[in-house]
């Protein structure tokens, strides 16, 4: 006599219920991992494009033991004012000058050399950040 099955064999036709759950964690998974990066997007967006002044050094040269010139190129709103701070480094990293260099030009950017003051010889000048004003 043959034997008659009742039941379909245990995995052979569709999907058991740990795949189906395993499938929904993946989706889950992979919605939740873009939205993340699309936040973290977004929030670098902002930061950058939130910025009125924002500043670059291209370079710096150590004219004497009193002195140092950095050339800066400043980006802004064409309204905007704002003022960028340059600190000089001496060799073992003490601070030997700082500076405030306002900019009121009506340009969306500008390019200048500064020069800036030292109690002693640098090694070194840094732009420590901008700041819009008014």
């Amino acid at each position: 006599m043959a034997a008659v099955r009742e039941a379909l064999p245990e995995g052979r036709y569709g999907r058991s219920q740990d795949e189906r759950a395993d499938r929904k964690l993946k989706i889950t998974g992979s919605v939740l991992g873009v939205a993340f990066l699309a936040m973290i997007g977004w929030f670098g967006y902002d930061y950058v494009a939130g910025q009125d002044v924002s500043a670059e050094l291209i370079k710096s040269k150590i004219v004497s033991a009193g002195r140092a010139e950095a050339h800066l190129e400043v980006r802004k709103d064409r309204d905007a004012t704002g003022q960028c701070t340059l600190r000089a480094l001496s060799e073992d990293g003490a601070e030997v000058g700082r500076a405030d260099f306002r900019f009121d030009e009506r340009a969306e950017r500008i390019d200048e050399v500064v020069s800036l003051r030292t109690t002693s010889r640098a090694t070194a000048v840094e732009l420590k950040g901008c700041t819009a004003s008014g």
